[in-house]
């Protein structure tokens, strides 16, 4: 079996007997290309890889500079491949199964102001179909926090304009429902109404977004596009900012944490409290603003 053989079974493997999303059997299948390759420039078969060529493997992605969350998501592909390897009898045991996933430490976000998201909403040139696409776009990721795979396949049965609600698949094929405001609201009617019948023509198309052909849009379609956004307004940040300051700005506006949780998709709550932390550095702004007490005493001293 080559290469391109394992890659194509362990993908459908993925999918089909581990229940896998489409995108983390992307992933699994992306790491593992590259630690086939590895083992091809090592001139290593992969039926005589045992722990220590796994481990050498991740000591030589450390020193090429992945980071801690890198090496995590390569385990678990590892682990992953073993467990398929095992099935088709390359292995004789699971071989990544000793290695122990390092704790990945989580950076607080980036979030933008509202000032900032507001800038950048506004500068997009809405005088085109294109431009029109583009700010209920990303009108909508800020007003319901989604993610950009999320954006890309929202089926239009999902959205329902009446009641401002869209019924959103997570991660994991899990289903939620958010609401929007009436920003996303108005700038989605005017797409659907005066834009997306235009792009689309005579075909059936399922998914609210589509690029100038009249096709669903894509993951990398909607980042070009809002790289092409970053660049024109000079705001440094990504498509997932807007999710980061979604859910900050919630919580500086006083929503509970759970609430915040369920609008985000997350499975556990921990996941989401890292933007408490983001929201903690204003608390400290106005504490040192509104209670000099501790510099008083400071000064007194000196």
């Amino acid at each position: 079996m080559t290469s391109g053989e394992a890659l194509k079974k362990f993908h459908a493997n993925l999918i089909m007997v581990d229940g896998r999303s489409e995108l983390t059997a992307e992933t699994y299948k992306t790491a593992a290309k590259e630690f086939l390759g590895y083992l091809e420039r090592q001139n290593i078969s992969l039926p005589k890889v045992t722990a220590k060529e796994l481990l050498y493997y991740l000591a030589a992605r450390k020193t090429d500079g992945c980071s801690e969350l890198t090496l995590a998501k390569d385990i678990s592909a590892l682990r992953a491949l073993g467990s398929f390897l095992v099935l088709e009898g390359v292995w004789p045991q699971n071989e990544a199964l000793v290695l122990d996933r390092p704790k990945a430490r989580r950076s607080l976000p980036r979030v933008l102001s509202v000032e900032q998201v507001d800038s950048m909403l506004s500068s997009i040139d809405a005088s085109n179909d294109l431009g029109i696409r583009d700010r209920a776009l990303f009108e909508l990721i800020y007003s319901c926090g989604l993610r950009i795979s999320e954006a890309a396949g929202l089926q239009v049965g999902n959205l329902h304009l009446k009641e401002e609600l869209l019924l959103v698949r997570g991660k994991g094929d899990k289903e939620r429902i958010v609401p929007f405001g009436g920003a996303a609201k108005e700038w989605l009617e005017k797409y659907l109404r005066d834009v997306r019948p235009v792009l689309v023509g005579k075909k059936i198309v399922p998914t609210v977004f589509v690029n100038y052909k009249g096709e669903p849009i894509s993951r990398k379609g909607i980042w070009k596009r809002f790289k092409e956004l970053e660049a024109l307004t000079g705001i440094d940040c990504k498509v997932h900012t807007l999710r980061h300051s979604f859910a900050t700005h919630l919580l500086s506006g006083g929503a509970d944490l759970r609430s915040v949780q369920a609008l985000l998709g997350h499975s556990d709550l921990a996941t989401t409290q890292i933007y408490t932390h983001v929201s903690d550095e204003e608390l400290r702004d106005y504490h040192r603003e509104y209670f000099p007490g501790h510099a008083s005493a400071a000064q007194e001293e000196n």
